[in-house]
């Protein structure tokens, strides 16, 4: 296990979130180290997307720590922080005609210089994106929209020969087909192996955590309930407590890791 300490890691101690009278996030803690892929999964209304929001900054705790190599996230300058991680969010909302190049070069936003047209064609081709380059971001199916917009959340973290930092993604497949899904996730799988990215994404297909996530986090109840490898979660007795639904857990043929089958 990381040091949480370490100088090159993000760690939450204990964070605690409050909306009202509704605790959404209660006493969480979790490190998160470059080359590692993190899946967070949880039913409905777990605390996911809002954990997200905290380990990235974009929520203050109410409670707790978030440190982002040994100093507290709020006191990172915007633009510091923007150059260490970023985030890809479910919704989109662009009411202006922006095209597809304009879009990703707004990950380099944060950076200086003066010409990312080399970063942005990289990262277009990754997402097999570059087609699309020159459409209007609005008229993009749900699932171009997605890759584009993975596109320019590695835009942002992308310095010298690919990304580094914490790349943090919520739902990153959820409007992709079957090829997509295994595309965008086997390109997440392989940028973390250089050993200069950290991966962190809110999956519901645990199915797809299994086959790509070094670790999954369950959460239930604002609470983290199980942490560790695809082998150690995915196990019937833990998904039957926790999402209380009537499933089977058998091995993948040939990954072999746990695969989840749903009984009718």
């Amino acid at each position: 296990m990381a040091d949480p300490c370490s100088a090159n890691t993000l760690t939450a101690q204990a964070v605690s979130y409050r909306v009202g009278s509704r605790l959404l996030v209660d006493k969480v803690s979790l490190t998160l180290v470059p080359g590692e892929m993190v899946a967070l999964i949880g039913p409905n209304g777990a605390g996911k997307s809002t954990l997200m929001r905290l380990l990235s900054g974009y929520l203050t705790l109410d409670s707790g720590r978030c440190l982002l190599q040994s100093r507290p996230l709020n006191e990172w300058p915007r633009q510091a922080l923007a150059r260490q991680r970023a985030v890809m969010r479910q919704q989109h909302q662009i009411t202006f005609p922006l095209s597809v190049r304009e879009m990703v070069k707004m990950g380099r936003a944060p950076w200086s210089e003066r010409n990312p047209q080399e970063v942005v064609k990289e990262v277009l081709s990754l997402t097999d994106s570059a087609s699309l380059a020159d459409r209007d971001f609005r008229q993009l199916s749900g699932g171009e929209q997605q890759r584009v917009q993975l596109a320019r959340a590695l835009a942002q973290l992308w310095h010298g020969e690919g990304p580094r930092g914490w790349l943090f993604l919520d739902e990153p497949t959820s409007a992709l087909d079957l090829y997509h899904q295994q595309q965008a996730l086997r390109l997440l799988h392989r940028l973390t192996r250089r050993g200069e990215l950290s991966v962190c994404c809110v999956l519901h297909d645990l199915n797809l955590a299994a086959l790509w996530a070094d670790k999954i986090v369950l959460m239930h109840g604002g609470k983290l309930v199980a942490c560790g490898s695809p082998g150690g979660v995915l196990t019937e007795s833990t998904l039957t407590r926790w999402y209380r639904a009537d499933l089977q857990i058998y091995s993948h043929p040939i990954e072999e890791v746990p695969q989840v089958a749903l009984r009718r």
